[in-house]
């Protein structure tokens, strides 16, 4: 394939949305789905190189497929569209196997899944995925972090996993908000907050980092071990199996 590629999104929500903002810039020919209309014309008035039509017309237009429907709604829309056997399907559907998504799109190939977050729209995003590495990477590497995955267990393990996401993110503007109360620019605290807890996990892994914070009687040490008494743990652990399920 040439560096300019013939790409279709089939559903068009906030992350495929956060997909096509990431690569249109790279001069990609993009046609999404006229489903959710105000997503798909806003792409469209964003980027030249983006245009709208019907499904089928989507993948008339297109060699690499993204399919962003919701999972318990793909057989019955996918079943009325024709793919062809030169065609790559990448599914960011949580919900569906690769396997499952095979089935789906034959006789496409269905590449790979992935489940990419809306940092994907600026890069410096991690990427989850399973299937074929090297084609994720052509599309979204250096700009993002792409983390391969073995198996369908493997990838519910980390999308359980990633979950921890919100609740960091609860405990930060839970803390801003303390800070808060207490200085002269809220605004400024909870930026500085976001600044210490990004550059800190991205620069160092999270046991030497837990070490370096671990100064007897430091600030650090004892708000931890304060909120392990308290079960934090425990209750994060609990939590994650409860989405093993």
């Amino acid at each position: 394939m040439s560096d300019i590629k013939r790409i279709g999104v089939i559903g068009t929500g906030v992350i495929t949305s956060a997909v096509v903002e990431g690569i249109a810039g790279d001069g990609h020919r993009i046609t999404v789905s006229e489903r959710s209309a105000d997503k798909a014309a806003r792409l469209a008035e964003m980027f030249e190189n983006v245009t709208v039509a019907d499904n089928q017309r989507v993948l008339d237009q297109s060699d690499i497929v993204f399919l962003g429907l919701m999972a318990e709604a793909a057989p019955a829309i996918l079943q009325e569209l024709t793919f062809r056997a030169d065609q790559a399907i990448i599914t960011v559907m949580a919900g569906a196997s690769l396997a499952e998504v095979a089935d789906m799109v034959a006789p496409a190939r269905a590449a790979a899944i992935m489940m990419p977050f809306p940092g994907i729209a600026r890069g410096g995003s991690p990427i989850m995925m399973q299937g074929d590495v090297a084609f994720v990477q052509s599309l979204f590497a250096p700009r993002n972090t792409v983390f391969a995955l073995k198996d369908a267990a493997e990838m519910q393990a980390y999308l359980c996993a990633q979950a921890v996401l919100s609740p960091a993110a609860r405990m930060v503007a839970d803390a801003a908000d303390w800070l808060a109360q207490r200085v002269d620019d809220p605004v400024q605290g909870e930026a500085f907050l976001r600044t210490l807890v990004a550059s800190s996990l991205a620069n160092q892994a999270t046991g030497p980092l837990i070490d370096a914070l671990n100064t007897p009687g430091g600030y650090n040490q004892r708000l931890r071990q304060h909120m392990e008494a308290a079960g934090m743990g425990r209750d994060l652990a609990e939590g994650l199996n409860k989405l093993e399920g």
